[in-house]
């Protein structure tokens, strides 16, 4: 099959968050089972052309917006697996950052950037005479290939028997603007209606995907689950819940070329499941990095993790000293966003320390300290659509902690304290006191029955979430839409 995948961002060229990871993936796997999978991502500022052996493809393209005409170039790479092209048009991605300025703010523009790119992706599509079995759009900044797809007319053209699948890797993103997008993207003001674009008077770019894609899929079963309910499906419930059988959810795997302990190269010693002695130096070394207690016999919790409401994070603010004090345990925190957490984060270690460390930032060789360094890994999100980082903590033999929400409740199998079974801990209620009560379970388990730790520590590690098993999943969907 032929696919063409268009998304924002995607590793190792550009990332804020998982979907980048997924991109990065999914198709070196798809491809490795005899597809042809190409990407398509804008050329940002911010991505290093000579690094990544990014060469230009076309110089000049011409993209038919609904009231003008665009000419951009485009740019390709095929470094990583997989042939990447990049769209590039100064005026919308030369700039400092993806979506948000310097103020964390949303580019007042982005309605047009992203309508924009998906337009572009899909004329190089045209203009390649690539023939795509599946258009492949992820979130809501590649939405627009929906209704593009199936409002606009590509007869005679490669994309004459495109199939439109639209990925959500969270919906608490959904691209809401100003209704003025419909004349600059071309769409007829007939569809502006509250079952396909509208939105409260405005546009709502993933409304729009779902609506005009012939299969939406999320990240995890059971936030296909959740995201069917008013409260979750931030407003899209009804939508998701009229797609019936096209409405899926398929796990995120994850890259263990990168995150192995087995072959890690950022780590300061490798370590399988079945020889632990390279955990041991990666632990001490953490304890080092931090400016810990450099005790094997302490059990180190560890956070890596954008600071966000989602994310829960909020919940250490009433019980991190609490925890340090009451309880014999090291926490590590590697983290940015919301400036107030940053603040409360960045301070703890002055004021606890030996026993607190905190790095506000985000640096990749530390991330991957953590996971392998860590005993416990923490991610108490209030939702959380697949997460990435508890799997890595699975592969690493850092046994997770975490709510028991989407993703996390689907890859992480519940302690069992009668027979040591299980791969993590989960609780169940989402407030300071249920992660305080979790954390002293795992304590009690690192100290009283640590036949125990080792087994939860040994089956994590024996789990097997690579994209393979992914990969398939989507190929059968995708299949079904021939």
């Amino acid at each position: 099959m032929k696919i063409a995948m268009i998304a924002s961002e995607c590793t190792p060229f550009i990332k804020t968050g998982g979907l980048a990871d997924v991109i990065g993936a999914l198709p070196k796997t798809l491809n490795n089972f005899n597809n042809k999978t190409i990407v398509i991502l804008p050329l940002y500022s911010q991505i290093d052309i000579y690094k990544h052996n990014i060469n230009l493809f076309y110089e000049s393209m011409c993209v038919h917006m609904g009231n003008k005409e665009e000419w951009c170039s485009v740019y390709k790479s095929t470094k990583y697996g997989f042939d990447a092209y990049f769209i590039d048009f100064k005026a919308f991605f030369g700039r400092n950052g993806l979506y948000n300025d310097e103020n964390n703010e949303d580019f007042n523009d982005n309605s047009y950037r992203f309508a924009f790119f998906s337009r572009a992706a899909m004329q190089l599509c045209v203009d390649m005479g690539f023939e795509a079995d599946i258009l492949h759009a992820h979130d809501w900044q590649s939405a627009f290939v929906m209704p593009f797809l199936k409002l606009w007319d590509w007869q005679n053209t490669s994309l004459n028997k495109s199939k439109g699948v639209f990925t959500i890797h969270n919906i608490a993103y959904q691209g809401v603007y100003s209704s003025d997008i419909m004349d600059y993207a071309g769409f007829w003001w007939n569809h502006f209606n509250s079952e396909e674009f509208e939105d409260n008077g405005r546009v709502n770019f993933l409304k729009s995907g779902i609506i005009f894609s012939d299969l939406t899929t999320t990240v995890s079963p059971t936030y296909a689950f959740e995201t069917k309910s008013s409260f979750e499906g931030r407003g899209m419930g009804p939508y998701l819940n009229n797609k019936k059988e096209n409405y899926v959810g398929i796990l995120n795997g994850v890259d263990y070329s990168i995150w192995n302990p087995e072959i890690d190269k950022l780590i300061p010693a490798n370590y399988s499941q079945h020889n632990l002695s390279g955990k041991k130096i990666c632990k001490t070394e953490l304890q080092k990095r931090f400016g810990l207690e450099v005790n094997p016999d302490i059990p180190i919790f560890g956070i890596v993790s954008r600071f966000a409401s989602q994310k829960g994070l909020d919940l250490f603010i009433p019980i991190a000293k609490r925890l340090v004090n009451e309880m014999k345990l090291q926490l590590v925190v590697l983290g940015s966003g919301d400036k107030g957490l940053e603040r409360f984060f960045g301070e703890l270690p002055g004021q606890e320390p030996l026993k607190i460390g905190s790095y506000i930032g985000y640096n990749e060789e530390l991330s991957h300290l953590i996971e392998a360094g860590s005993d416990f890994f923490l991610m108490p999100s209030r939702y959380e659509p697949c997460g990435l980082n508890q799997i890595y903590s699975l592969k690493y033999g850092t046994i997770p902690i975490v709510n028991a929400v989407g993703g996390l409740n689907d890859t992480i199998e519940q302690y069992n304290e009668f027979d040591g079974t299980g791969t993590g801990l989960k609780f169940y209620t989402c407030d300071s006191q249920s992660l305080f009560n979790t954390i002293g379970w795992a304590v009690s388990t690192f100290f009283d029955r640590k036949h125990h730790f080792e087994m939860l520590r040994k089956s994590g590690m024996d789990k097997d979430f690579s994209w393979d098993r992914s990969a398939q999943e989507y190929m059968k969907f995708y299949k079904k839409l021939k």
